[in-house]
């Protein structure tokens, strides 16, 4: 899985939090609901704009931040990927 395809960087988005496709929900926000005791399928079903594949990219973003792998850099827009 690659991450950087879903998880987005923006300033102007919860104040730069690494974001799922540039929307509001964080990838703290899914991780929260997960070690909260939802399942992946009630998170999807509580917020129907979200693809499995975007809970996989938080797992994923994860797991890059603990080996030391995401760095970020500035896109042309303004809205920074991993």
């Amino acid at each position: 899985m690659d991450f950087r395809e879903r998880i987005t960087i923006d300033p102007a988005v919860r104040s730069g939090k690494p974001c799922i496709r540039g929307m509001r929900i964080t990838v703290y926000d899914i991780l929260g609901y997960l070690a909260g005791g939802m399942t992946i399928e009630e998170l999807l079903y509580d917020f129907p704009y979200l693809e499995h594949d975007d809970i996989l990219a938080c797992f994923a973003f994860v797991v890059a931040m603990g080996e030391g792998k995401v760095r970020s850099w500035p896109a042309a827009t303004g809205i920074r990927s991993l």
